[in-house]
């Protein structure tokens, strides 16, 4: 049933069928993402990869999500959320086949990259043709069960991948994507109503996108190279310099820009760039974490690819579990001693998890410092979120969570392609025994430290109340200051739904002005894959997280700012 308006309603046929074609288009990205680590070791002996080619595998797909995805969050604002969201689909599902037919492990590589992109196009839609599909009293609960049904999805991919590793062959975890894509393309081209943003920037931060991709790029491939060639080695000295060089260039092009994806201005605030800072750190640990944890399980401790890839799914029952209770709390007291404690705990867990050798027992010696783990990333993520997205005001609502999730997933990327290098991995391969053992404990406590000093820096420099916020219990009424919003349609230019953010703050820049960035909401943490937490608080239901999910490459859903403080509750996993 739909509206007089074109909008649907949640529990319709009508918004079933939205619902459907976001849920499994969204599955679509964060599934694979989940599996293709399960597969890395399987994957190395049967096209003889490398480190690098491994670390490629992983990086291929995240730098090419990474750079591209406010840029295609921004296409379908301006030329329409279900057109992208279809092209994206597809070329998602063109670029698996070419994955599940790779000869070799430089076009698997290549075929990822272009996984990416199909990734950066179908990503932003989902939210945003949620928010803009439903009447406004619905989006809640339509996001809600979008969140919900993907967490199922993401819990249940390393069981149908390592399954299917262990039953067939690696190869069918990129060729199962190919009919679930055209089933995606079939209901959202019969079902899905078309939506943009008439306000949509008219100008694209192309210079922007260009020098962030080249930044990133040089800097994957120097640190990525380094590890096998030596720091003296031309051309990793010649990466480095175009990854430092792009970087610069992409705050100079920035900040001159009439319409930047990321207006500088907001690291005036202290909150918020102490925020990003305790993000960056924290989550390039989970980074490393989640890519090396499933590989040394399999290669080293022995676990088969199902064991080895459900071995973490109890970080995900304890993130649905705890979330909510964990935003609580921080509402109550402040974020900074959950901020603080979060990742100290989360240290300790990965001092354990450094024990893990050959023969490791899985209910003596992983499930422990698991267990561990999910409890410490459960006091750390849902106030991490809230602070992020409290510390600037709802002009800029769509920026925080834009800038915080941009942070997340570069801090993944280079973590994947340093950590490596920093244990000393050398000339060594991440698929033999020997090598990799030690390689694993040592980035274990490198990741460790890191986390210690995420902590040290939120206990520092984290405030314990954010601008116009009063860690008090949860209330039904607004912000001091931030008086209630108008019930008006939300697609009406100037409060159309970001594509990527969901956001319902004006979105006329998109991509000029607001980035751009939603991934499936999904906790990450089997063993990388999402899952988002189902939990909600008695204000309403839940909704997808702005921050990354451990490892997932495709990291979190935004979540609007204009919220009640009740919301803290509200978080999903990291």
């Amino acid at each position: 049933m739909s509206t007089s308006d074109g909008l649907v309603k949640y529990g319709t046929p009508a918004g079933r069928w939205v619902l459907l074609a976001t849920v499994l288009g969204s599955s679509l990205a964060f599934i694979d993402s989940t599996v293709v680590n399960i597969a890395l070791p399987t994957i190395g002996d049967d096209l003889d990869a490398n480190a690098a080619g491994l670390q490629w595998t992983v990086n291929g797909y995240a730098l090419s999500l990474a750079s591209l995805i406010l840029l295609g969050g921004s296409l379908g604002d301006r030329y329409g959320r279900k057109r992208v969201f279809q092209i994206g689909v597809g070329w998602f599902a063109a670029a698996s086949l070419l994955c599940g037919l790779a000869p070799s492990v430089e076009l698997l590589i290549g075929a990822r990259v272009l996984q990416g992109i199909g990734g950066a196009l179908l990503t932003p839609g989902a939210l945003a043709i949620l928010e803009a599909s439903f009447v406004r009293e619905d989006r809640s609960r339509a996001i809600g069960a979008w969140s919900g049904l993907g967490g199922i999805g993401g819990a249940l991919g390393p069981f149908l991948g390592g399954w299917l590793i262990e039953v067939a062959n690696w190869r069918l975890i990129f060729l199962i994507n190919v009919p679930l894509a055209l089933i995606v393309m079939a209901v959202a081209g019969r079902h899905v109503p078309e939506t943009r943003n008439p306000a949509a920037a008219r100008q694209l931060d192309i210079a922007g996108v260009l020098t962030g991709a080249l930044g990133l790029a040089g800097l994957t491939y120097g640190f990525t190279a380094w590890t096998a060639r030596g720091f003296g080695n031309s051309m990793v000295l010649i990466s480095l310099a175009i990854g430092v060089l792009g970087m610069a260039a992409f705050v100079l092009v920035e900040r001159r820009s009439a319409h930047p994806m990321l207006p500088l201005e907001v690291f005036a605030s202290k909150a918020f760039s102490a925020a990003n800072l305790v993000t960056f750190l924290t989550y390039a640990a989970i980074g490393g974490v989640f890519f090396l944890v499933v590989l040394n399980l399999q290669v080293v401790a022995g676990f088969s690819p199902l064991a080895g890839g459900v071995a973490l799914l109890p970080v995900t029952a304890l993130m649905l579990a705890l979330s909510a209770r964990s935003g609580a709390l921080a509402q109550r007291i402040g974020p900074r001693l959950p901020m603080t404690l979060g990742p100290i705990v989360c240290a300790i867990a990965l001092i354990l998890l450094a024990r893990i050798g050959p023969g490791a027992s899985y209910v003596l010696d992983v499930l422990p410092p698991v267990i561990i783990l999910g409890l410490g990333l459960s006091l750390l993520v849902a106030p991490l979120t809230a602070t992020a997205l409290g510390s600037l005001d709802d002009a800029h609502a769509g920026i925080a969570s834009g800038v915080n999730n941009a942070v997340a997933r570069a801090a993944g990327l280079l973590s994947v392609a340093v950590l490596p290098l920093a244990a000393g991995l050398g000339s060594g391969s991440l698929t033999d025994a020997s090598d990799l053992h030690s390689t694993y404990r040592n980035s274990m406590l490198i990741c460790a430290g890191l986390m210690v000093a995420g902590g040290l820096l939120a206990a520092l420099f984290v405030p314990n109340r954010l601008p116009g916020h009063t860690p008090e219990p949860a209330t039904d009424s607004r912000r001091p200051g931030h008086p209630p919003r108008p019930a008006t349609d939300q697609r009406l230019p100037g409060h159309t739904p970001s594509a990527a953010t969901g956001s319902t703050a004006p979105s006329g820049a998109a991509l000029g002005g607001t980035p751009t960035d939603v991934a499936p909401p999904t906790a990450e943490g089997v063993p990388t894959g999402p899952a988002p937490s189902m939990a909600s608080t008695a204000l309403g239901p839940p909704a997808p997280s702005p921050i990354r999910t451990y490892c997932d490459p495709l990291a979190p859903p935004f979540q609007p700012r204009d919220r009640s403080p009740g919301d803290l509750g509200r978080v999903s996993s990291p």
